[in-house]
């Protein structure tokens, strides 16, 4: 496990985590788990399914499907469509992150502009004038 962790850049706990929801089943020989390569393979599209923001069970329905289908054919319509709505969600973040950013700028844009009015200004040097020099008689 601890190979399979490295390799993944992933702690042990992660990978007993994913064995205990059932995404990965290891075989086992006395108390030592043996991980093969579809259990490799598993994994990393765990981890892909996670970092592009599918829940656990939207993954567990893609490998299932995987499994049951050696063609993928099924997987690949539910993926497909699973896909779309991520990304239909994600674009609807970006436009919500774009308004949001909008309008911090221009509090920040407004606040500077209070700032640069309050900020104590250095009093102007006046020119001196010397009085005309008295002549010494």
């Amino acid at each position: 496990m601890t190979s399979l962790a490295a390799e993944l850049g992933v702690t042990p706990r992660t990978i007993r985590f994913y064995e205990d929801k059932g995404l990965v089943t290891p075989r086992r020989a006395g108390v030592t788990r043996v991980y093969t390569a579809r259990d490799r393979a598993r994994m990393v599209l765990i981890m892909r399914g996670k970092r592009l923001g599918f829940s656990l069970r939207d993954i567990g329905e893609f490998l299932d499907l995987y499994d049951a289908d050696p063609r993928q054919l099924a997987q690949m319509r539910q993926l497909r469509g699973a896909v779309r709505a991520r990304i239909d969600e994600l674009e609807q973040q970006l436009v919500a992150l774009d308004l949001t950013l909008g309008e911090l700028r221009e509090i920040e844009r407004q606040a500077v502009v209070v700032l640069d009015d309050d900020r104590p200004r250095k009093p102007r040097r006046r020119a001196v004038v010397a009085a005309p020099e008295e002549t010494i008689r």
